[in-house]
C-alpha cells in the first residue's frame, strides 16, 4: 500500500519549546493512523503544520510521492487535506449549510447560489450516516452535531486525507461509538485518516497503525492490533501506567452540600432541572452521571452561582448559599473545574500565572493596599507548575490560549484543588487528557476525599463514573432517577438508568 502522505524530519519550534523535534511520519492509503502522545507532546502541532496552519523551521512533506509545500489551509484543501479541529471552527450565527460551504461557495452574478451546494450536502449526508438539519443555526445544536458539520465540511471539499484532532474530547458515549462507525466507513470509501487521541480504547477500536510522539520527538510506530494498551501507555509515557484506578473504602461522615428541591430554568418553560434532592457527605466522591444534555450543566451551574435558582436550596456546611454571590461561594469552600475551560475555566489571553490566582488575587498572599504581589504570584504559579507537571514554553509567563488543551485543563485543576475546598465539584476533570495526566488526576480526585473533602463528580466516561464513584447518581431529563452502588451494578445497567429506560428509588427524598 502506498504513502499518501509523508512528513520527513519535521521540526516546529516556539518560543521556549521545540513542539516537534526531527518527526517522521507516513500515512498509507485508505488506513486510519492514530497519533498517539501526552498533553503538549506535539501532535496537534504536527498536524497544523500539514494543514498549514505552522510552517515548519525543517524538513519537507510529500503527497503522493510528490514534495509539496502548505503555506496555509486553502493549499491544504486543494491538495485534499482536510482537518476537524479539537476546538471546533464554526460560525455560530450562522447555518449548517452556510459553515459547510463557507469560503466555498458557489455565487451566480454576486449572489449566493446555495441549490447544488444543498444538494452535494444532503448527497454526503446519507452516503456516510450524517443527518444534519441544513437550515438549523450553530448555536442551537448539540456539539456532536457540530462535529458532523465539520466532518461533512470536509467531505464537501472532496478531501481524501482527513485530520481529527482529538474528535471524542468533547462527545457523550454514543456519539462517539457513531464517530467510530463513521471513520471505519470513510476508511473503508478509501479515504485516509489521521486521528490525534489519548484514549487507547479508540485506537484499539478503529486505527490501523499508530504512531508515538513524547515531549516533541518521534518514539515509533506499531501496529495496533498486535500491541497491547499498556505497551502503547509504556511508550506514551515513557513508565509503566496502571490503567484500573486504586482506592480504599470511603468512609462518609457529615453532610457537606446539601441540595433540596432544586428547579432551575425560567418560569413557563420546561425546567432542565426539576425538583432534584441530594447531599454529598465530607469523605465520599458521589457522581452524577448521565447522557449528555439531561440538565447536569444547569444543575452545576446553580450550586456553583453561574445561574439563578428557581426554587429550592443550595448548603454548604449547614449555611444556605442558594443566591450568595460566585466568590462568596468560593470563600465558603467551593471549588468548580468546570465543563467549558474556554469559556468559565480560564481568562484564555492572561499568563499562566494570573490564572492560577484568578479566584484569590485579592488575598493578603497575592496584594497590598490594592497592588498586586507579582513576585508572589510569580512563585506560587511555579510551585504549582512543578506539582502538578504543567506543560509551558515560557512557565508561569506563558499566555494560556497557546498551551495545549491537556495542560490548560490541568492547570485549572491545580488552581481549584490547592485552594484546600470543603466541596469539590469536578465536571469532566480529564476530558482531553492523556493516560498519564488522568491517572494523575484520579489520583488528586481520591487524595482529596480521603482528607475528608466531599466531592461532586460529574462526568460522562463511563470507565470513570464505574472506578472514581462511591455513589452514583443517574440524571434523566432533569430528574435524579436512580442512586446507585457502583458495586452492585454493570455498565449496561448504568445505561439503561442513564436511557431512561429504568428507574429506582433514590434515598434523598426526605432531605
Amino acid at each position: 500500500m502506498e504513502n499518501v502522505i509523508e512528513m520527513r524530519h519535521i521540526t516546529k519550534v516556539f518560543p521556549g519549546i521545540i513542539a516537534n523535534d526531527d518527526v517522521t511520519i507516513e500515512l498509507k492509503k485508505g488506513e486510519i493512523h492514530a497519533l498517539l502522545g501526552e498533553n503538549g507532546a506535539g501532535k496537534s502541532t504536527l498536524m497544523s503544520v500539514l494543514f498549514g496552519l505552522y510552517q515548519p523551521e525543517k524538513g519537507e512533506i510529500l503527497k503522493n510521492g510528490q514534495v509539496v509545500k502548505i503555506n496555509n489551509p486553502n493549499d491544504a484543501n486543494s491538495l485534499g487535506i482536510g482537518m476537524v479541529h479539537q476546538h471546533f471552527k464554526l460560525v455560530h450565527n450562522f447555518t449548517v449549510l452556510e459553515n459547510i460551504v463557507l469560503g466555498a461557495e458557489d455565487t451566480k452574478n454576486g449572489f449566493l447560489y446555495m441549490k447544488k451546494a444543498r444538494q452535494k450536502v444532503e448527497e454526503i449526508s446519507r452516503q456516510y450516516n450524517l443527518k444534519v438539519d441544513c437550515d438549523a443555526l450553530i448555536s442551537d445544536i448539540t456539539v456532536g452535531m457540530q462535529q458532523r458539520v465539520e466532518i461533512i465540511k470536509m467531505l464537501y471539499r472532496d478531501n481524501e486525507v482527513l485530520i481529527f484532532d482529538e474528535p471524542t474530547a468533547v462527545l457523550t458515549p454514543q456519539e462517539i461509538d457513531e464517530l467510530m462507525q463513521i471513520m471505519k466507513d470513510l476508511a473503508k470509501e478509501g479515504k485516509s485518516i489521521l486521528f490525534i487521541t489519548h484514549k487507547l480504547n479508540e485506537i484499539k477500536e478503529v486505527a490501523d497503525r499508530c504512531s508515538v510522539l513524547r515531549k516533541g520527538k518521534y518514539i515509533g510506530t506499531i501496529d495496533v492490533a498486535s500491541t497491547t494498551k499498556e505497551e502503547m501507555s509504556e511508550m506514551m509515557v515513557g513508565r509503566k501506567i496502571n490503567l484500573q484506578t486504586e482506592k480504599t473504602e470511603a468512609h462518609p461522615t457529615d453532610d457537606i452540600l446539601v441540595v433540596k428541591n432544586l428547579s432551575v430554568g425560567k418560569k413557563g418553560h420546561k425546567n432542565p432541572v426539576n425538583n432534584v434532592s441530594f447531599s454529598v457527605r465530607k469523605g465520599e466522591i458521589v457522581c452524577i452521571a448521565g447522557i449528555d444534555g439531561n440538565g447536569q450543566t444547569e444543575l452545576v451551574q446553580a450550586i456553583t452561582g453561574l445561574m439563578p435558582v428557581l426554587n429550592g436550596t443550595v448548603s454548604l456546611n449547614g449555611k444556605d448559599i442558594t443566591h450568595a454571590s460566585i466568590r462568596q461561594r468560593n470563600i465558603s469552600g467551593i471549588s468548580h473545574i468546570p465543563e467549558d475551560r474556554h469559556k468559565h475555566g480560564l481568562v484564555l489571553d492572561y499568563p499562566l500565572s494570573y490564572n492560577l490566582v484568578l479566584q484569590r488575587y485579592f488575598e493578603p498572599q497575592f496584594s497590598k493596599n490594592g497592588f498586586l504581589k507579582f513576585d508572589e504570584i510569580e512563585k506560587y504559579s511555579e510551585k504549582l507548575i512543578e506539582q502538578y507537571d504543567i506543560r509551558s514554553g515560557q512557565g508561569s509567563k506563558t499566555i494560556a490560549r497557546s498551551m495545549s488543551g491537556g495542560n490548560q485543563q490541568k492547570a485549572i485543576i491545580a488552581r481549584e484543588i490547592d485552594k484546600n475546598p470543603e466541596c469539590l465539584i469536578a465536571v469532566q476533570p480529564t476530558r482531553g487528557l492523556d493516560v498519564g495526566a488522568i491517572e494523575y488526576i484520579h489520583k488528586q480526585i481520591i487524595r482529596e476525599r480521603d482528607e475528608g473533602k466531599a466531592v461532586l463528580l460529574i462526568s460522562l466516561e463511563l470507565d470513570e463514573v464505574m472506578n472514581l464513584s462511591d455513589r452514583i447518581l443517574v440524571i434523566y431529563e432533569g430528574e435524579i432517577v436512580g442512586e446507585l452502588n457502583p458495586k452492585e451494578i454493570t455498565v449496561q445497567e448504568l445505561g439503561l438508568y442513564m436511557a431512561g429506560s429504568k428507574r429506582g428509588d433514590t434515598n434523598e427524598k426526605d432531605i
